[in-house]
């Protein structure tokens, strides 16, 4: 297989059917049922992260084919880990997909979420 279909096949990534969490200091950071698995990272939507624990980074970094990425500083109850999430705000044309998307690393753990049934609670 070629440089160009390897690129091809990342690119096209994959939607994963089960629900996933973002997970850090005991604190769910994303959870989602619709995350994107590009070169093994779950990329979470947008609107499935919760910003409370986000602040803006410096670090950048540029990946040859999905182009600059943005991070975010992870904080939770005072606890501070630099550049643990990352996303594209302009990402090149084959990785449109995962636009604004939010990707977790340095300690992160992204699990699939737990099945917690109805009649559970009671």
């Amino acid at each position: 297989m070629g440089l160009v279909e390897r690129l091809r096949q990342a690119a096209a990534g994959r939607q994963h059917g089960g629900r996933m969490q973002a997970v850090w200091n005991g604190v769910v950071l994303a959870e989602s049922d619709d995350t994107i698995v590009l070169e093994g990272n779950h990329y979470f939507p947008p609107e499935s992260v919760d910003r409370r624990y986000l602040r803006p980074s410096s670090h950048g970094t540029v990946c040859p084919w999905k182009g600059r990425a943005s991070y975010y500083a992870i904080e939770v109850d005072g606890e501070r880990n630099d550049a643990a999430a990352w996303y594209y705000p302009d990402p090149s044309p084959a990785a449109a997909r995962i636009k604004d998307h939010v990707a977790f690393w340095h300690g992160v753990r992204v699990i699939e979420a737990p099945d917690i049934g109805e009649g559970e609670w009671s």
